[in-house]
């Protein structure tokens, strides 16, 4: 029986709350694929190594209080800024797990994918680590301008088993239209509430709205930059490319 090609699902207004990716995750064991688009209010995501920070309850409550909730997540490998502007693409598969190579297969499909996505836009990014960026990784999908790299999206996943299963939860986040320095003082100042010496730059972050202003053929579109970059996943989504790197991503014993 031939596979039933899923569609690429799109949230549409910010989220006030996290997403249910432990839902998708969980579905994703039963064998359902899954990828969903979505945006969120102003939120500070981090992971749950962050929870060897003894303040970390009270600079949480503290920056709920100031209009920026802290969300925790399994994935990940620091402290993520989110807002409208920030686009964000959640893929849940069953998979080979992460040992042999299951966890670079992973990277690399989102990382292909993405970078698909912006070529539609004129924009040509590639897996790169950016120093000072936050949530640095080599499997950043980055930028050079000027000859510096800069980073435009962060990626990070999660794995589970069950049922003798194993299924992956991979995420990417992409500035597409926010305010980069705002992003990054946010981020600034969560690590030092917490006493965590880690700090960030703003001009090692750029974003699609800037490369966007660069691009000759962009500049006179008529739908903005967050519009464009929707309608650009939507029609990348469309592609038999699209889900068959998931697919050749799974790597599923037969």
């Amino acid at each position: 029986m031939r596979e039933e090609v899923p569609k690429l699902e799109i949230v549409p207004l910010p989220l006030a709350q996290p997403p249910d990716e432990l839902v998708w995750l969980q579905q994703a064991l039963e064998g359902r694929v899954r990828a969903v688009l979505w945006r969120s209010q102003p939120a500070l995501v981090v992971p749950v190594s962050y929870q060897v920070h003894e303040r970390l309850p009270a600079v949480s409550a503290d920056f709920g209080l100031q209009g920026w909730p802290v969300w925790v997540r399994r994935s990940g490998g620091g402290v993520v800024p989110l807002d409208p502007g920030v686009l964000n693409l959640t893929l849940a598969y069953p998979a080979q797990g992460p040992g042999q190579g299951g966890m670079e297969r992973v990277y690399a499909t989102l990382c292909t994918v993405l970078a698909r996505v912006l070529d539609r836009l004129g924009i040509h990014a590639r897996p790169l680590a950016v120093a000072g960026s936050y949530c640095d990784g080599r499997f950043n999908l980055a930028v050079e301008q000027e000859g510096v790299p800069c980073k435009l999206a962060g990626t990070a996943q999660y794995w589970r088993h069950g049922g003798g299963r194993d299924a992956v939860l991979a995420h990417a986040t992409l500035l597409v239209d926010t305010d980069v320095a705002h992003l990054t003082a946010q981020a600034n100042a969560f690590e030092a509430a917490l006493g965590s010496p880690r700090r960030y730059r703003a001009a090692a972050m750029t974003q699609v709205a800037h490369l966007w202003q660069a691009s000759p053929s962009q500049r006179a579109a008529a739908d903005g930059p967050l519009q464009r970059t929707i309608q650009a996943f939507v029609a990348e989504a469309r592609t038999e490319a699209f889900w068959t790197a998931l697919r050749d991503a799974r790597h599923l014993p037969s």
